[in-house]
């Protein structure tokens, strides 16, 4: 398999979306027709929770989940969607219908659903669920070189500010994550720490590592409860893979055998180094390897060379 790394730093999609049928507060539009008021909470505020789930073959792999979540975030916030979660889950699955004749150009979807509070504190709610092609080309090469992590000096949220585990709009303290990860190295992805100096979670991606043969992640009390971290711990157990839920410092990062992240539309991102740091002597390691392997078979499609081919990286 050859593989062509000549990539800017910055990555667009190549497959426009904007014609992609969305639905949008009770009705079907085209995706550039959505328009959210200035004066919406979501907008003005960041009052709004979403979830992001996604496609394999055309078909959305465990959207209860994601819809179990978003739902668990609506209720905390104390928020009405209007729709019961059935409901929800029937709409999503009728937006990957409208839009399955473009398959073939996307590869597979990602499944937008969002809620806003709306322009007042009793609603009603902004309601919206979009589809999109997964952007293979921001991560494909990552399978191959491995992702560049910083340990960002912007910490996480607490459960005594903005709760970690609703999947809200508020996210400037993973913006500023960012920015700072892109000071050190433009194409590094930042990792976030709670205020005890504890390892939590990137921005939009659950974080493991590995050591003598275990396999290790943050404990969940101040990071979202992913959906990829919940898979990749069952297919780790159907391996055969022990799992560790505990405190993580910098210091298990720097000395692991393997360091990976999690994330919907990649499933699985190996990491090759942490602050400059090298990690491990091959990417993806081989416990990574295992379970990207492991939750391909699980999904009916390999991941690795689905992201290459729809990247175009592969001759």
């Amino acid at each position: 398999m050859r593989v062509n790394f000549n990539m800017s730093n910055k990555i667009v999609s190549s497959v426009d979306y904007s014609d992609y049928d969305a639905y949008f507060n009770g009705a079907w539009i085209r995706y550039d027709e959505i328009k959210i008021a200035p004066d919406d909470r979501g907008f003005e505020l960041a009052d709004g929770v979403f979830d992001i789930a996604r496609t394999f073959n055309g078909i959305p792999f465990v959207l209860e989940r994601h819809i179990d979540r978003l739902y668990r975030s609506l209720k905390f916030l104390r928020m009405d969607s209007g729709l019961t979660p059935k409901e929800m889950a029937v709409i999503c699955n009728e937006g990957i219908l409208r839009n399955e004749h473009r398959k073939s150009e996307a590869g597979d979807f990602t499944i937008h659903p969002f809620v806003t509070r709306g322009k007042y504190l009793d609603g009603p709610p902004t309601v919206c669920v979009s589809i999109k092609p997964i952007d293979f080309l921001s991560f494909a090469k990552f399978y191959v070189e491995g992702a560049h992590g910083v340990i960002a000096r912007t910490r996480s949220y607490t459960s005594d500010t903005v709760e970690p585990k609703v999947k809200h709009h508020s996210r400037l303290n993973m913006v500023l994550a960012t920015l700072e990860a892109h000071d050190i190295d433009p194409e590094a992805l930042p990792i976030l720490l709670d205020q005890d100096g504890n390892i939590t979670e990137g921005t939009g991606n659950n974080i493991f590592l590995v050591k003598n043969g275990v396999l290790k992640t943050p404990d969940d009390r101040h990071i979202l409860q992913g959906v990829s971290r919940d898979v990749v711990m069952d297919v780790a157990q159907q391996l055969g893979i022990p799992v560790s839920v505990e405190n993580l410092q910098p210091y298990d990062l720097y000395t692991a055998d393997e360091v990976f992240f999690t994330r919907t539309s990649p499933r699985i991102v190996p990491v090759s180094r942490v602050d400059g740091r090298h990690i491990g002597d091959q990417i993806p390691g081989p416990i990574t390897q295992q379970l990207i392997v492991g939750h391909s078979e699980l999904v009916g499609v390999d991941l690795v060379g689905q992201a290459l081919h729809h990247a175009g990286l592969t001759n």
